[in-house]
């Protein structure tokens, strides 16, 4: 089979396409022939060596995909060779196939195409976790979501209106702002065109957000947390900016707020059920056209490692997909 390789960390042009083995599949893993597979930020981390998780070289990046099931593991039960699904590789999605752990699998929706599934699995399952289970998001609260124009922002966007949210979304140019007000924000604001900090006051009367989804990290982190409401949750959700930022800790204390981690990841393997839950949410949202998953871009497998350089470089909005068949 044909694979994007990873023979040593580096940047994504130090990636090669090669033919190589295909995957023989443990008893809790399904064989996916992939159709697509989703580019995400942990990509543009696991290839230089910089992610949680350092696999073996080779390796192919990729953290979820689409297709049909070739192969069934033995202690898989809730899927058979033929189906449609959608899930997480963990890494290995940029190929022609992969195994995937079967706890992060799931049937798609049947009129949702393998390009729109190889998109939804991560960004729609990060932010559904990131605002259900850690910050208890409540009908009529008003959430702020920084990087709103990028794929794991567009889909906290939309799942915060669902949710009942009154959302504001922030990002850097004004083109990446109207994106996230296609997406359903209520209020907009460009942080490149004045203080982050004084535009939330303006727009909450001074009383702040009640909830910060924050997937960029960098300068606007204490800068946002410093303008969050009274019992106020901000959440861990991301690094894009480069930069891990720290915050005083007497500032957590007088709000009576909270700094929450999210780890989608994590929260699948440890709570599948809830994960399922929080799946079939999203999929009757999806179903009622309450989320429509933005694919801006597509590659071919030839040009994944150009898709993951476009991610890195911060120049995507919504998501980038790599089409393998």
């Amino acid at each position: 089979m044909k694979a994007v390789l990873c023979k040593a960390f580096g940047p994504p042009e130090t990636l090669v396409v090669e033919e190589t083995e295909a995957p023989r599949i443990k008893q809790n893993e399904v064989l996916l022939e992939v159709h697509a597979a989703g580019v995400n930020f942990p990509d543009t981390l696991i290839i230089e060596g910089k992610y949680q998780f350092k696999p073996p070289f080779p390796f192919s990046p990729g953290g979820e995909a689409s297709g049909v099931v070739l192969e069934v593991g033995e202690k898989v039960t809730h899927l058979k060779v033929g189906d449609r699904v959608m899930g997480l590789t963990g890494w290995g999605g940029f190929a022609e196939q992969v195994a995937m752990p079967g706890h992060g699998v799931l049937p798609m929706p049947a009129d949702m195409s393998f390009e729109t599934a190889a998109a939804f699995s991560m960004t729609y399952g990060t932010s559904m976790h990131a605002l259900r289970q850690r910050a208890n998001l409540q009908p009529g609260e008003t959430l702020l979501v920084l990087g709103a124009s990028g794929g794991v922002g567009l889909a906290a966007v939309e799942i915060g209106k669902a949710m009942g949210a009154r959302v504001i979304a922030a990002a850097s140019t004004a083109e990446k702002l109207e994106v996230a007000r296609n997406a359903g924000a209520d209020e907009l604001i460009n942080y490149s065109e004045g203080s982050l900090r004084e535009q939330m006051k303006t727009l909450t009367g001074g009383q702040g957000v009640d909830v910060i989804y924050d997937p960029v990290g960098g300068g606007l982190f204490e800068e946002a947390f410093r303008s969050i409401a009274w019992n106020g949750r901000m959440l861990v959700v991301g690094f894009a900016a480069g930069e891990i930022p720290s915050l005083p800790a007497n500032l957590p204390l007088l709000k009576g707020a909270a700094l929450v981690g999210v780890f989608w990841g994590a929260f699948a393997q440890r709570q599948p059920q809830d994960n399922l839950a929080n799946f079939r949410q999203l999929f009757a949202w999806y179903g009622e056209g309450k989320l429509k998953p933005l694919v801006s871009r597509t590659f071919p497998l030839e040009q994944a490692p150009e898709a993951i350089a476009t991610l890195g470089q911060r120049r995507a909005v919504g998501k980038v997909v790599v089409k393998v068949r």
